[in-house]
């Protein structure tokens, strides 16, 4: 009769336990001034494109100087052509920063960030531009009434509706990816999450045109996706460091990203190149990858965050405005000093909307918000 003796022994099994991925590793760095200049220089080259560089091959002559801009100044005008590559530019850098303040937060606190950010400055600019062009007629059209006020909601372009001025076709890009980034903030900002969505999301924007699938592209966004996967890279790098997966996803952004400008070229920007766009673009990406890296770590010039403050309130009230103004005094001094003083003009106002309606509107909004959310956290309990 066999026992448990007579079993023969058996050798002990090394049982391996499988420990979870170390997270990668976060490096603190010091704020991004570089940020901030770059983002102003983007919106002077707006600005400077929509005075004096701006010209479709149906208007031959410049409404603005009732004669074509490249025979008053040719040299400026032909640089000027160039300047609406800012646009892809404010792409880029919202992707990086988008994710850099999102990190940690809640969809709550991303929303409110985002209204608190928006709204204050834009309310401002419908106002204003509608008035100049109450004031200063003949230049631009007026709209009416109920489309002002469609305008105050900042989903004019989802309703069929025009804009009170033309530049803010680019808000509902940034809504668009606002609505879509909101779904991995609500999962919980991971490296590996943010890759995700970037493949994703790029997927999408390519194969959405192609398969005529409408909701698709307009949730897709292909005119401006690959712009802010491009900056959403980058934070990555910034945030864990380089590595091959977001080297490939940030090169596979610029293809897409100068393939699209050339098709804004064909489609609008008649008077620039192609090559001379591309490599301009390629410029400031390189000048985000340094920022990403490090490059620009020393830079800490605290009066570029006040230059940074001016770009949303120039960008909102420039155009419309600024071009009325100078239809209006074209003929009053040189064409090159009326432009710097306009521009200059604008800056200091936007400087007076940061500190008279942005800040003292966000600190309100941002308290009736969290009041608001307060109540439906604890009518729901």
């Amino acid at each position: 009769m066999s026992t448990l003796l007579d079993r023969p022994t058996q050798e002990p099994r090394t049982v391996e336990v499988r420990r979870p991925p170390a997270p990668l590793p976060h490096r603190e760095r010091p704020r991004l001034y570089a940020v901030e200049g770059l983002r102003l220089v983007a919106a002077l080259m707006v600005a400077v494109h929509h005075y004096v560089g701006s010209r479709r091959v149906d208007q031959p002559h410049n409404a603005v100087w009732g004669r074509p801009a490249s025979e008053i100044m040719p040299t400026v005008f032909h640089f000027a052509t160039y300047g609406w590559i800012g646009v892809e530019v404010f792409f880029v850098i919202s992707g990086f920063v988008i994710c850099m303040s999102c990190w940690g937060r809640t969809p709550r606190q991303f929303f409110v960030s985002r209204v608190i950010r928006l709204y204050p400055a834009y309310w401002f600019a419908i106002a204003f531009t509608t008035a100049v062009v109450l004031a200063v007629p003949g230049v631009w059209g007026r709209l009416k009434l109920r489309d002002v006020l469609l305008n105050l909601t900042m989903l004019q372009s989802g309703s069929g509706v025009a804009s009170v001025d033309g530049v803010y076709w680019t808000l509902w890009s940034e809504l668009r990816f606002y609505l879509l980034f909101m779904i991995v903030v609500a999962t919980g900002l991971t490296y590996r999450k943010v890759v995700i969505f970037c493949c994703v999301w790029g997927a999408a924007a390519m194969l959405a045109p192609v398969a005529k699938f409408h909701l698709l592209t307009l949730a897709a966004n292909p005119d401006g996706a690959w712009f802010f996967i491009a900056g959403l890279a980058l934070y990555l790098m910034h945030r864990f460091g380089q590595d091959l997966l977001l080297w490939g996803i940030l090169a596979m952004a610029w293809l897409m990203g100068q393939r699209q400008l050339g098709i804004r070229i064909d489609d609008f920007e008649h008077v620039s190149g192609w090559r001379g766009s591309a490599a301009l673009f390629t410029v400031f990406l390189l000048a985000l990858v340094a920022i990403a890296l490090g490059a620009t770590d020393r830079i800490r010039w605290k009066w570029l965050v006040t230059a940074g403050s001016l770009t949303y309130p120039l960008y909102l009230i420039h155009y419309v405005a600024g071009t009325a103004l100078i239809n209006r005094l074209r003929d009053t001094m040189d064409a090159r000093l009326l432009v710097v003083l306009v521009i200059a003009g604008f800056l200091v106002l936007s400087r007076l909307v940061h500190r008279l309606v942005e800040r003292p509107a966000a600190r309100q909004l941002k308290r009736g918000l969290d009041t608001s959310f307060a109540r439906l956290r604890n009518a729901g309990a």
